[in-house]
């Protein structure tokens, strides 16, 4: 290891994969400890001859050698160190001091010292006791996905049949084209073509795996087969210590998802917002990505309960998690890892997630319109996704930082309280009738452009403003484009084509649009 590198290590201290040792007399048992938890978790370096706080102090020069040939000597003993490791230390010389330097790898073995297993949570070695947390260290190190594992008693009887048909409409709708292999396959082919019908090779068992009793088992199923599966969602804004209100959910993940969902849209405010001319539903966007985390990546074996919390100022869910390292996740940093790639690619068919790790980014650009802060992406044992909310908060400015709020609205103000110039030469003309008079009272009857857009929004024998946000983002959106239909105005819009189809007539009752032609063939007008 080079001098910059050990420096700058030195001024970052001790974390889950650097550990400082003294071993001023020797190397103590406390380091073997360490190695101990570093091969149970991500690995990492161990420094002898440098304290706590990162001062060296070095280890005797000429006791070097045998502190390192006693360091194999243990490690390399089964009564010791199970199972055994080789490790090679190497010394640093560093102003003047000689300091022992250990790498140790991750390993695919759970490790104990003196029969002690150890675990390395943040700058500390830890024991591990419990069998539950002993089974999730042995969990972590598994080259599989225990959403693989196959029941070979597990029955299609066993299942949520009835949802089939909900999820082939799901999956067709999410496709551009409307076709998905899935609506045409029967039961049975629908569930080996998404993988939840295995084989293991190993064993020769065929059956239901762990991800499809969870995407669809009926709920005293999943109680057997993960008996400490259950979301827990909660709102704490008045009563903290305990819920203002609670949902408990302990059936399939296509159900849970949706029930959810509907908690996170009960609970939070929805912000008005355009991106561009598409009226986006900040809320449903975050909570979304947000529950489809928490189901899609957890781990199912895991004791540890999952949460959906939502408080005054933040909202977060937490789930137990097979890490493959430790810390925060941020744009920078971020490297999808699915933990359940089975149950995300289902996921990703019916519409319920994107592609893997778009969620954090739709995340990190989302929060900071609906709350003006960053979420947060923690990962380890328990991963937790954590959103501030302020519901004061209000973004007024959409990607481009232009102002959200319509520009017709801005303009049809301006334009009431300041009259264009063509106006103002109109009404100047009328008091002195001439020439000019004439070409103002055309101009009057032909309004340009500009006069047409801000007059769609108001009403047709009135100044004052007399459309919802809804209606005006229909009309804009259609002022452009006059042929479009209601299926195109639902997807440029993000507004329910049943909204959609309630608004449209009552503006043709108010004589502001009108239909011409067919409905396949003609277009809409916009009366001023």
């Amino acid at each position: 290891m080079d001098q910059n590198t050990f420096r700058a290590i030195l001024s970052i201290g001790e974390t889950v994969t650097v550990e400082f040792k003294r071993c001023g007399n020797g190397i103590e048992h406390d380091t073997y400890e360490s190695v101990c938890s570093l091969l149970n978790r991500f690995g990492g370096d161990i420094f002898m001859g440098v304290l706590d706080d990162g001062t060296v102090v070095g280890v005797p020069e000429k006791a070097a050698p045998d502190m390192i040939k006693n360091f194999i000597s243990v490690i390399s003993n089964d009564a010791l160190f199970h199972p055994t490791v080789y490790l090679a230390p190497d010394l640093i010389e560093f102003e003047g001091r000689i300091v022992i330097h250990v790498h140790v790898p991750p390993s695919t073995e759970v490790h104990s010292y003196k029969k002690v297993i150890y675990d390395r949570v943040d700058d500390a070695d830890v024991k591990v006791r419990a069998t539950g947390a002993i089974a999730q260290m042995y969990i972590r190190k598994q080259n599989v996905f225990t959403e693989k594992k196959i029941f070979p008693y597990a029955h299609m009887s066993d299942l949520r049949l009835d949802l089939l048909p909900k999820i082939r409409m799901m999956a067709r709708n999410n496709t551009p084209d409307g076709r998905h292999a899935w609506t045409d396959m029967g039961d049975e082919e629908l569930l080996k073509s998404a993988g939840l019908y295995g084989y293991d090779i190993a064993t020769g068992e065929k059956g239901l795996n762990l991800a499809a009793i969870m995407l669809l088992g009926k709920d005293d199923v999943i109680l057997n087969v993960a008996p400490a599966y259950v979301t827990d969602a909660l709102v704490r804004k008045v009563n903290v210590d305990r819920y203002d209100d609670r949902e408990v959910v302990k059936t399939n993940l296509i159900e849970s998802y949706e029930i959810l969902l509907e908690f996170g849209r009960k609970h939070l405010p929805d912000k008005f917002f355009l991106e561009d001319t598409i009226r986006k539903s900040l809320r449903n966007t975050i909570v979304r990505e947000m529950i489809g985390n928490t189901l899609m990546h957890r781990e199912f074996t895991s004791s540890y309960m999952a949460k959906f919390v939502i408080e005054k100022d933040r909202m977060y869910v937490e789930n137990a998690n097979r890490a493959v390292k430790e810390g925060y996740i941020t744009e920078d940093n971020l490297e999808p890892n699915p933990k359940n790639p089975i149950i995300a690619a289902f996921f990703r068919n019916i519409g319920y997630a994107d592609q893997l790790g778009s969620g954090v980014r739709n995340l990190f650009k989302y929060t900071k319109f609906y709350s003006g802060k960053d979420p947060e992406f923690k990962e380890g044992d328990v991963f937790r996704i954590i959103v501030p909310l302020d519901e004061a908060y209000s973004y007024d400015h959409d990607l481009s930082g232009n102002c959200f709020v319509s520009d017709a609205i801005k303009e049809i103000k301006t334009a009431t309280k300041e009259p264009n110039a063509a106006t103002k030469e109109a009404k100047v003309a009328t008091k002195e009738p001439n020439a000019a008079t004439k070409e103002a009272k055309s101009a009057t009857k032909e309004p340009n452009a500009a006069t047409k857009e801000l007059k769609v929004a108001t009403k047709d024998h009135q100044g004052e403003l007399d459309l919802s946000k809804d209606e005006l983002l229909l009309l804009r959106v259609i002022h452009k484009r006059n042929n479009i239909t209601q299926r195109q105005l639902h997807d440029e819009t993000g507004i329910s084509l049943g909204t959609i189809k309630r608004i449209l007539p009552k503006l043709q009752e108010k004589g502001i649009l009108q239909r011409i032609g067919g409905r396949k063939t003609g277009k809409w007008l916009i009366n001023l």
